[in-house]
């Protein structure tokens, strides 16, 4: 006389085996169906690649809301009667602000709905850049209170989009879409100058500016709403929610499995390198082909403003161009190198980096000499520089499994702008003041001083080179624990209710197995 089959209770076939009490001969006896297996988790390609332009999309929002003030920028001087020292301040506030709220979305982003938590950054950047363009002249404090908040909504995205497109896409496609995703990066950042001057001008008022953006991101959450899915966290790895949803970890668990993750903390000092010189060449750059042009005669000094709209629209424009090309040139070379050298990915970031940092120097010791040759290898380095962008977010995609990859990205967007582009222009700058104030005042003097602060850049950019080759050294060994964990979901941290669970599951499987 057999014991009947138990009525499956709300955790599924799967809770049944965990009661007390329960003859588990019943399971293995043959008049009991074994637990149904969760199929795996599927997308029609066409949906993928409809979603990955959605993302895209809204990357391109993202970047525009970064640089949109800046188009405006002396506009809002004049309307909350703002000084320059101040006016730095919003994009220290919308920086700062976006780092503290990283870790957080990055939390949130691998243990809830990604779509929900972009859903929420998308509404809360919008709905805080809508509002400041109604603010009263006589609350400049407010317009700045309200750029932190677009830096908070920003950062969601930043932080959680990379990690969808990590898994919706197979590593080869997802190298190529991770390419088109960081062009945007540039692009963005170019449009979002551009939109913000053109609306100024063409209504008269830049608040219209800040208004016309909201409407374009209404548009980007009910695409994201309707288009884009919420794949299972390591779908590509076959390491879905579905066959890991024991696995569970704190925050504090994941930011120790990161430490000992050489190949991300390795990548992770490489692309701070990066933001550092980036930020400088940012921020000093057009001061910098202001000032040369003056000592080769082709502009008059003027003391009072450090640059000229010419200068910025050179820079931009090589910024944008660059930037496009670097990408797609180093997304491609990764992709095919990879096939001869698993070692491609790091390897690349090496060699552009190495090869960026005697571009860089060139062009600042050739400036005072021969500008057209400045510009050539300016333009040079910049294109080695944004060769990396989209390889660096595929190597953070290989060597971290899929319940940290959240963390991760938040992780590596705090500390590349905390030790990078947050603190390089104050210590360009620092530098260039030290030096100035050992000389004689000249202009010409001025000018070497600021170009002989630049020359940090290059040596840093060595070290990020260096970085990438130690990340060479690790990253087999870590790609290959990835692929453990998705060949074996039952590995990971477990609190100790999950681990009673597996210790008892494994008892009665190998109780089955005995004769």
């Amino acid at each position: 006389m057999s014991a009947e089959c138990p009525d499956p209770g709300p955790g599924g076939p799967q809770s049944q085996s965990l009661r007390p009490g329960r003859h588990y001969g019943t399971l293995v006896s043959g008049q009991c169906p074994p637990p149904s297996t969760p199929a795996p988790w599927s997308l029609p390609r066409w949906r993928a690649y409809v979603a990955a332009a959605v993302l895209c999309y809204i990357n391109l929002l993202n970047y525009m809301n970064w640089f949109i003030i800046a188009g405006v920028l002396l506009d809002v001087q004049k309307f909350f009667w703002i000084s320059d020292s101040n006016a730095g301040l919003l994009q220290t506030v919308f920086i700062g602000c976006l780092l503290l709220s990283a870790p957080l979305f990055g939390y949130l982003g691998d243990r809830h709905s990604r779509k929900a938590t972009l859903s929420f950054g998308i509404l809360l950047w919008s709905g805080a850049g809508l509002s400041s363009s109604f603010i009263s002249p006589k609350y400049p404090w407010l317009f700045f209170l309200s750029r932190g908040v677009v830096g908070t909504g920003t950062a969601s995205y930043s932080t959680i989009a990379p990690t969808v497109l990590g898994d919706l896409f197979v590593r080869e496609q997802r190298t190529r879409v991770l390419a088109i995703f960081y062009i945007f990066i540039p692009v963005g950042s170019g449009l979002g100058y551009v939109l913000g001057s053109a609306v100024a001008e063409l209504t008269g008022n830049w608040r219209w500016a800040l208004r016309i953006m909201p409407c374009l991101e209404a548009v980007a959450l009910i695409l994201l709403i309707l288009l884009v899915p919420d794949p299972p966290r390591g779908a590509t790895e076959k390491q879905g929610e579905e066959a890991t949803g024991t696995l569970r970890s704190s925050w504090c668990e994941d930011i120790r499995y990161l430490g000992r993750n050489w190949s991300f903390m390795w990548s992770t000092l490489g692309v701070t390198s990066m933001a550092f010189v980036t930020g400088a060449l940012g921020f000093w750059a057009p001061k910098f082909l202001f000032e040369a042009r003056v000592v080769h005669g082709l502009q008059l000094p003027d003391f009072q403003e450090p640059g000229s709209s010419q200068d910025s629209l050179i820079f931009g424009i090589l910024t944008v161009v660059t930037g496009i090309i670097g990408v797609i040139l180093g997304a491609e070379a990764a992709r095919r190198y990879k096939k001869v050298n698993p070692r491609a990915e790091p390897l690349i970031c090496a060699s552009s980096l190495l090869a960026a940092a005697p571009c860089l120097y060139l062009a600042l010791i050739l400036a005072p000499t021969t500008l057209l040759a400045s510009y050539v290898f300016l333009a040079l380095g910049e294109l080695l520089l944004s060769c990396n962008w989209a390889v660096v977010a595929d190597i953070l995609l290989s060597v971290v499994v899929p319940r940290c990859r959240g963390t991760a990205e938040a992780l590596q967007i705090t500390v590349g702008h905390v030790l990078g582009d947050a603190g390089s222009p104050y210590l360009t700058g620092l530098i260039s003041s030290a030096l100035r104030a050992r000389r004689l005042d000249s202009y010409l003097q001025r000018f070497l001083s600021l170009q002989q602060s630049f020359l940090c850049c290059a040596f840093v950019i060595t070290l990020g080179g260096g970085c990438f080759l130690l990340t060479a050294l690790y990253l087999e060994k870590d790609q290959a624990q990835v692929q453990a964990q998705a060949q074996q979901p039952d590995t990971g941290t477990l609190d100790s209710k999950d681990m009673e669970s597996q210790g008892l599951l494994s008892g009665i499987s190998a109780s089955t197995e005995d004769p």
